[in-house]
């Protein structure tokens, strides 16, 4: 097997373990600790970048029909105003120093917003102990923050089901963790064949570039995760979308250059069992329109009970493809050294 040297498939194999046990790590943290519920907040923000910014993003694509204040998304530097001692503001970072992340939380402390701090260590868990921010832990010895994206999204989840915003929350992360142990035991690599589906999706798609359609905002959670999956473990091109959107512009890219792009691209579709019937109408008629000009069309359904679970599923799905990518091409899943030297240049 190609170099491994951050343990890359073992992370993978931990998936289900890691939510089980930030599930467990963020109740006891919290305790009895008095929380302020439904009443005291306008609006959630999350602050995050990378792979620690989409659990805002799951978050959101989980509680659309429950949570009951708009809930935002933050990736980038500048505070919005509307933060305020009525705002709900995680900030959610592995290392607990991205700047990004780091500016928009101190920002909403001096705001008087409440703050909840999702880190390994680093600066926000320094807020934990000298501004009285509640501070949740997650696993430092996990090797790279993309690979835990469970230790990251449960503490959250577990916050929002003790202050009441999220009752589905504890019978959903259950629910996943199940999920994400079935998933693992089709895509581990002692499974060979057609019968490991991520390693076949590998295969299928091989030197070309994909191309990932997601239905609804569930399924726009995960493809925008398998792009960056595929751009940090298998150090290759992805691109992404989600239906309706993509219906109302990005269609039309298809009227010419078929005969470069067929040779180019995989079109993935991920769907799940929460689609609209209107979503299923739409991706059927634009996948007659599209078929002509990518290499092929390959579709990858979510298994699971409730949204968490087939949310997570696609995206375990996702990084495993993305890995098994990366060996086929003689690859080192783990370093992501474009990163690093982009973060040495800024200083």
């Amino acid at each position: 097997m190609t170099v491994d040297s951050l343990g890359v498939v073992d992370a993978l194999r931990g998936m289900p373990e890691q939510l089980a046990a930030a599930h467990e790590s963020a109740a006891k943290a919290i305790g009895n600790r008095a929380l302020p519920g439904i009443d005291d907040f306008d609006h959630i923000v999350f602050c995050g970048m990378g792979g620690s910014g989409i659990v805002g993003d799951v978050v959101v694509a989980v509680g659309t029909a429950t949570l009951p204040v708009p809930t935002v998304v933050l990736k980038h530097y500048r505070t919005p105003g509307f933060i305020g001692p009525r705002s709900l503001v995680f900030a959610v970072s592995f290392s607990g120093e991205t700047e990004e992340t780091v500016g928009n939380a101190l920002a909403a402390v001096e705001a008087g917003a409440h703050l909840v701090a999702i880190s390994g260590g680093g600066t926000l868990e320094a807020l934990g102990r000298e501004r009285g921010v509640l501070h949740l832990p997650v696993d430092p010895t996990i090797q790279a923050p993309r690979f835990a994206l469970a230790a990251m999204v449960a503490p959250a989840l577990v916050t929002l089901f003790k202050m009441g915003l999220l009752p589905e929350a504890h019978a959903g992360l259950v629910m996943a963790q199940q999920q994400l142990a079935r998933r693992r035991d089709e895509c581990r690599p002692e499974v060979e064949g057609t019968r490991n589906p991520a390693r076949e999706l590998a295969r299928r798609i091989d030197r070309t570039i994909p191309l990932v359609y997601g239905l609804g905002g569930l399924g726009a959670v995960a493809a925008m995760r398998w792009k960056q999956s595929v751009n940090e473990n298998a150090k290759a091109p992805a691109f992404w979308n989600q239906y309706p959107e993509l219906d109302h512009n990005e269609i039309c890219g298809w009227g010419q250059h078929g005969d470069v792009t067929r040779q180019l691209f995989t079109l993935v579709e991920l769907g799940h069992g929460m689609e609209d019937d209107r979503l299923l109408a739409r991706s059927a008629a634009t996948r007659s329109l599209v078929e002509e000009c990518v290499a092929q069309i390959l579709r990858v359904e979510a298994a699971g009970e409730g949204r968490l679970a087939q949310l997570l599923d696609l995206i375990y799905v996702g990084d495993w493809t993305s890995v098994y990518l990366a060996l086929a091409a003689d690859v080192d899943p783990g370093p992501i050294d474009a990163i690093t030297q982009l973060k040495a240049a800024l200083g």
